[in-house]
């Protein structure tokens, strides 16, 4: 595995549409790999095909549904991460207004609202076809990342913004 390079604000890459994934070989899955590592490097939740250059319909997402419902990790928890290639929203459900942040625009977070539950049907590494449905935060995640798909950020969605008001790699006091 290999940490890859964050596309940042103003390229132009992550305005395009991806296209989808046609073969499924071991380039596809050392690309999944990569993104979980560079993602969990990152301390992100989601990332998506563009945000590493590449432009194909696949992103990652932290699997969060073993956490306990307080978010504290409890000791010896192990990450777990989904991968969706070829991605497809098929239901949604209720709605919920929260900032979030993108790896891809560091500093800078968003009042975006988004469906509290979602199904959502993809491929993964080999081809095969599942389905998921998922709620708050890994809903969240999986409409942002496909979002991504499409060219639409944080930037285009957000009622209102925040910025992180210390230096960027600086914990806050």
């Amino acid at each position: 595995m290999a940490l890859r390079n964050i596309v940042q604000d103003g390229d132009p890459i992550l305005k395009k549409v991806c296209r989808p994934v046609t073969k499924f070989d071991d380039r596809l899955g050392q690309l999944l790999d990569d993104m979980k590592e560079t993602m969990w490097h990152a301390n992100g939740l989601g990332l998506a095909g563009p945000q590493v250059g590449v432009m194909r319909r696949v992103f990652v997402c932290l699997d969060d549904r073993d956490l306990p419902e307080d978010g504290e990790i409890p000791e010896g928890w192990e990450p777990k991460f989904l991968e969706f290639v070829n991605p497809q929203i098929l239901e949604q459900e209720g709605e919920v207004t929260l900032y979030e942040g993108c790896l891809s625009f560091p500093g800078h977070n968003g009042a975006i609202t988004r469906p509290q539950k979602v199904k959502a049907r993809a491929q993964d590494r080999h081809g095969n076809v599942f389905t998921i449905e998922a709620e708050d935060m890994l809903a969240r995640c999986i409409c942002h990342e496909n979002n991504h798909l499409d060219g639409i950020t944080i930037m285009d969605l957000a009622q209102s913004f925040y910025e992180d008001d210390y230096p960027e790699g600086e914990d806050e006091e």
